[in-house]
């Protein structure tokens, strides 16, 4: 499978070249960078050229696929000309701005009928699919309540691009960055969402928001939190949920406690093995024709939340997640 780095602009696309040089199914065979300097030197770094023209890279017909990791707000006219030219597209989180445009995306895709995935990671984890197992098990009961937080320093610690606080070309800060995964395993979880409330405030007073906090209300009632940050110090992922019959955490492991433990918190003994990363699965997709574990229309489903957050907190007022 011949694949094209499109743009080094996000912190993971030098992850996703080096994850491709180990698979023997793949050859790195181009760059393209909207930064001609920065995409001349990571095309000498993976040994490939480096293509200045966008269009021409696509008219290339031994290219089998394009990674994306440009400024999210170039997402819908690259994603759109590389479904036009029949390229199977794997890309970063979040796949556009608003749902009007992952609609367009959506009928390229069917159309020119290329493989699409988004990376939403988290779903992969060996521990997030026991807390999904458990839910579908019914062992927890009705659901009630989840919370998901997702945090680093990189605001205060300065490690962080400065390039990721740039509001037209992210389209927000924390929640659209890392708050994109507790958004996706909410609804994940707990299904459906139907209003949501947000509160975003900038620590460290940067363009966009650093510390970002979301409630949803679900179809079946139920509440999530999502929360994220910048400026959080020593906070891994952490998932809890909440049921009629029992509850359930993850934090550095899965413990939880239920009506066959007889409400004392365990230790989850064995874990399911996890799925393969969201690379590997689009690279399968296409060499194996095996279906990845999430599409485009889970990447439609987190615009839609995120659209929704963001209007939340410019009007600061509670709002109805629409439908589609």
């Amino acid at each position: 499978m011949k694949i094209a780095m499109i743009s080094s602009w996000h912190v993971h696309a030098k992850d996703y070249a080096r994850d491709l040089m180990k698979l023997p199914q793949c050859e790195i065979v181009a760059v393209w960078d909207e930064n001609k300097e920065a995409g001349l030197k990571w095309a000498s770094e993976l040994n490939c050229p480096f293509i200045e023209d966008y269009d021409t890279l696509l008219q290339d017909e031994t290219i089998d696929g394009v990674v994306i990791n440009s400024p999210t707000i170039m997402h819908t006219e690259l994603i759109l000309k590389a479904a036009r030219a029949k390229k199977h597209i794997f890309t970063e989180k979040v796949l556009a701005f608003t749902v009007a445009d992952c609609l367009k995306i959506k009928d390229e895709i069917h159309n020119n009928r290329v493989k699409f995935t988004i990376a939403f990671p988290h779903m992969c984890s060996a521990q997030m699919l026991f807390a999904k197992q458990m839910v579908e098990s019914g062992t927890l009961g009705d659901l009630t309540f989840a919370r998901v937080r997702n945090a680093h320093n990189g605001s205060i610690g300065n490690w962080l691009p400065q390039s990721f606080y740039h509001k037209e070309n992210c389209g927000g800060g924390a929640m659209i960055d890392l708050g994109a995964h507790t958004l996706y395993l909410l609804e994940w979880i707990l299904g459906k969402a139907t209003h949501i409330s947000s509160t975003f405030t900038k620590v460290t007073g940067k363009e966009v928001e650093d510390n970002a906090v979301c409630v949803l209300q679900f179809q079946n009632g139920a509440i999530g939190v999502a929360e994220t940050s910048f400026v959080s110090v020593h906070m891994p992922l952490t998932l809890e949920i909440s049921g009629t019959k029992g509850s359930l955490m993850v934090r550095d492991g899965v413990s939880y406690a239920n009506e066959a433990t007889e409400g004392k918190w365990v230790a989850a003994s064995e874990l399911p093995a996890s799925l393969p990363s969201p690379l590997i699965q689009w690279v399968e997709s296409v060499t194996e024709n095996k279906k990845p574990a999430f599409g485009i229309e889970e990447a439609i489903s987190l615009t839609n939340l995120l659209e929704s957050a963001y209007a939340s907190a410019e009007n600061n007022q509670k709002m109805i997640i629409n439908n589609y």
